[in-house]
């Protein structure tokens, strides 16, 4: 009779070398779906390596790159034991944080972190991370995946990552350029994205108030679940192909702080804008917080997205050309505002 496999000290600590092991094996075949041709280095390199000369002749090329995490949203993902689209989320988020300044997904990396590895959940999590990467033509060139027992509650990881892009130099969209009288041109969002979700919490699950699994009515007969995990819109394919031979002063990604603290930064000294709020219909996802969590409407505005998630300034006689192309890239856009003199936003 064989042996039993005597378990390792590591393993009686809470580390489990082996569900590490499962856990990278059961990622690989995703990741190498989102090697881009300037990868030079494979899956479980110590350090990821990308070739510039890949992307053919750049006169002056910038790199761009950026940093952030989902969130409290991820508590959402734990209660519904949904891990596909959380990745994804993540992804989509700092691409479009780097697409306000004009740049190009180049590669992407990953930090998971969990108390317990659960290899099933790893590999759900990497799923939507190359997804999101693979829409956008990026590659997930590296990551981390820690098991740190004791730090996390059951069940519960974090996740964060960070993206580099590239732009000429001549093409970065750095809202010099705004002057009073351009128009804002808003792009609808898919709900929440990945911001608020600490207050939208409180106001909707609070001691139980609303079952997350049963259809509401006031949300069109869709589960809570359903709306909370809507993944995160990225809106670089759309408007990457939009900058190639048009003008945008400037562009905004309304992530936490919403219109009031989001487009003030791309915008010049002496430069406000006034928003007409009856220019879209606010998704009722954000009604129903409004409502439940007896917030005001001027923090809705500065917590939330309220349905637009991302802003292009352009000059007024090319609103309609805007408005145009991006409906027929499949995007929901609305002439959000104009540009004025002054400072900060004015809702209206």
């Amino acid at each position: 009779m064989s042996e039993a496999k005597e378990q390792s000290a590591y393993a009686r600590a809470g580390v489990d070398i082996d569900a590490a092991t499962d856990a990278v094996d059961r990622m690989k075949s995703h990741i190498k779906k989102t090697l881009t041709p300037g990868v030079l280095t494979g899956v479980g390199s110590f350090g990821g390596m990308f070739a510039l000369s890949a992307l053919g002749t750049l006169q002056d090329p910038v790199l761009v790159s950026s940093i952030d995490g989902v969130g409290t949203k991820l508590k959402i993902a734990f209660a519904t034991n949904r891990h596909d689209t959380i990745g994804r989320d993540l992804v989509n988020h700092c691409i479009n944080d780097i697409l306000v300044q004009g740049a190009r997904p180049l590669f992407f990396l990953d930090y998971f972190g969990t108390g317990k590895l659960q290899p099933h959940v790893a590999e759900a999590v990497v799923k939507g991370l190359t997804d999101g990467c693979q829409a956008a033509g990026c590659a997930l060139i590296g990551g981390e995946t820690a098991e740190m027992p004791g730090l996390y509650g059951d069940g519960e990881y974090d996740l964060a990552g960070s993206i580099v892009g590239i732009v000429e130099r001549a093409k970065i969209v750095d809202g010099s350029q705004v002057a009073p009288g351009d128009v804002l041109i808003g792009l609808a969002s898919d709900g929440l994205h990945t911001n608020g979700y600490s207050l939208a919490r409180q106001a909707l699950l609070h001691d139980g108030q609303l079952p997350l699994e049963t259809p509401i009515p006031e949300l069109g007969g869709e589960t809570l679940a359903d709306v909370l995990l809507a993944p995160h819109r990225c809106y670089a394919p759309a408007v990457l192909s939009y900058l190639e031979t048009n003008r945008v002063h400037a562009m905004a990604h309304i992530t936490g702080g919403g219109f009031l603290d989001n487009i003030p930064r791309v915008l010049p000294t002496g430069v406000g804008v006034h928003i007409d709020r009856s220019a879209w219909t606010v998704p009722p996802i954000f009604g129903l917080i409004e409502k439940l969590g007896g917030v005001s409407n001027y923090e809705m505005h500065r917590v939330f997205n309220m349905g637009i998630g991302y802003v292009l300034v352009v000059p007024a006689d090319d609103a309609d050309t805007a408005i145009a192309y991006f409906e027929n890239a499949g995007e929901k856009a609305v002439k959000l505002g104009v540009a004025i003199e002054g400072d900060g936003v004015e809702l209206g």
